[in-house]
């Protein structure tokens, strides 16, 4: 994108370029954080937009950076947006959109791992919408996933992941990129992949495609623990070239298979998530 597009599209919110931002306040990223600050302004109006109408909601964005995704989110309506940043050299930039959104934004210093993200969403159902720190996006989508109330605190999670990553989270029985995130995504939502992202829409590059996805929360999903499905998925796909058998032998192998009536000489990428929710709770 150009610059003459970023000040264009700038204009609309009456907020400085990001890149002016990033470099006003030395915001020169840092990879131990993950870090990749999406630059293109038409990007992060089409992430907010992928989110639905935000008109009246309140959303949760983790790693907001110097805030572009967080002002498309204002733009688009959300009535309250929660960001959480752990870097506290974007503070004084998002800061400034606080100001020019008065009452509108809430800025959390902490790290989003030991966020209690209900507390924070207050009690009504929020929206998640985030450009995910590569280091923690999958630890952090598990956490969502095997949240213990459902529904869940969220109304829909709109993330932004590597590519391979957001091909295992919509991955289906059969497919080469199933395993434990597709069990665990497909049991308690429906995720779709909305668009991809190229690399040059960040700063710096990274050297992978990104991709948006889009999960919304089954209203009854099968019953089972998550602790325990997530455990079950964990030996079965550890070793996925094996047999069942094999695989599960530590948490009770043919027997484990048997009580559940699944095959043990079947391998665990052609298991639907009806037949592991049924092994785990056969684990009991």
């Amino acid at each position: 994108m150009t610059e003459q597009a970023d000040s264009e599209k700038t204009a609309v919110d009456g907020l400085p370029p990001l890149r002016a931002v990033i470099e006003r306040h030395g915001l020169a990223t840092k990879k131990a954080l993950g870090q990749n600050f999406l630059l293109d302004l038409n990007l992060t109006g089409r992430i907010a937009r992928a989110a639905g109408d935000l008109s009246g909601r309140t959303v949760i964005e983790v790693g907001p950076g110097p805030g572009g995704l967080t002002r498309a989110l204002l733009m688009h309506g959300a009535a309250k947006v929660v960001v959480i940043e752990r870097d506290a050299r974007c503070l004084p930039a998002l800061d400034e959109i606080a100001a020019h959104y008065p009452g509108r934004l809430e800025i959390v210093e902490g790290d989003a791992l030991k966020a209690d993200f209900a507390a924070l969403a207050g009690g009504e159902r929020v929206r998640i919408v985030a450009n995910l720190p590569y280091n923690v996006g999958t630890q952090l989508l598990v956490g969502w996933l095997e949240t213990a109330a459902w529904p869940p605190f969220y109304e829909s999670l709109t993330l932004m992941f590597q590519r391979e990553v957001a091909e295992r989270i919509v991955a289906a029985p059969g497919d080469s990129a199933y395993g434990r995130l597709g069990v665990l995504a497909g049991w308690r939502t429906t995720a779709r992949i909305q668009f991809d992202v190229p690399a040059q829409a960040f700063w710096p590059p990274p050297k992978v495609t990104s991709s948006v996805v889009h999960l919304t929360p089954r209203e009854e999903p099968l019953q089972v623990d998550a602790r325990r499905l997530s455990l079950i998925t964990q030996h079965a796909f550890g070793q996925r070239r094996k047999m069942l058998r094999q695989s599960l032998k530590p948490l009770g192998g043919q027997a484990l298979l048997d009580a559940a009536g699944i095959d043990g000489a079947r391998r665990a990428e052609t298991l639907s998530i009806e037949e592991f929710c049924r092994l785990a709770n056969a684990s009991v």
